[in-house]
C-alpha cells in the first residue's frame, strides 16, 4: 500500500482500538465485527477513529443458509464467525451503536470470483437471475452476499 500512498492519502494497518488519539478521515472494517465476541462494545470504540466508517459484513443468515445448517457451522469453523446478520439486523446494529447509515450496497464474491467449490458453482445462476429480479429476496433467500456500508 506504500506506494500507493500521496502527500494527503496514508493507508494504516493496525488495532485502533489501543489507540487513544488516532482519528482518520476513514476507517475501515472489512470482515470484522462478526469475529468479536462482544461487537457492539468494539463498534461504540471505533466510532472515533474516523469521520466515516466502511464496513463489510457478511450476510451469513438466509433461508438457504438456515436450512442447511451445517453452512452456518461450517463458516464458524472455517472462519471464525460467531455473530451472523442480515441486512436488517446489521443496519439495525449500526445504529444502535451509534451510527448514522449514509449508504449501503450488496456485494457478492460468489458472483464475482470463481474459486469456489461446486455448491457455490451451481448456484452462481439462481443467485445471478434473482438478484437481477429482486436483490432483497436474492440475499434473504439464496445468501451468499454481503454487506458494504458507509457510515458517519
Amino acid at each position: 500500500m506504500k506506494r500507493k500512498e500521496r502527500q494527503n492519502l496514508r493507508f494504516v494497518l493496525r488495532y485502533l482500538l489501543e489507540e487513544k488519539e488516532s482519528s482518520f478521515d476513514v476507517a475501515m472494517a472489512i470482515d470484522v465485527f462478526e469475529h468479536v465476541e462482544d461487537y457492539i462494545g468494539f463498534l461504540r470504540n471505533f466510532r472515533p477513529k474516523g469521520r466515516y466508517k466502511v464496513f463489510h459484513i457478511p450476510l451469513d443468515l438466509s433461508v438457504q443458509f438456515v436450512l442447511r445448517g451445517s453452512s452456518l457451522l461450517a463458516g464458524r469453523k472455517m472462519v471464525g464467525h460467531i455473530h451472523y446478520f442480515t441486512k436488517e439486523t446489521a443496519l439495525a446494529t449500526l445504529n444502535d451503536s451509534g451510527y448514522q447509515v449514509i449508504d449501503y450496497a450488496y456485494t457478492n464474491i460468489s458472483l464475482d470470483f470463481h474459486r469456489y467449490g461446486w455448491k457455490n458453482r451451481l448456484m452462481r445462476l439462481p443467485r445471478k437471475i434473482l438478484f437481477a429480479i429482486h436483490k432483497d429476496i436474492a440475499v434473504k433467500i439464496l445468501g451468499g452476499f454481503s454487506l458494504l456500508v458507509l457510515a458517519e
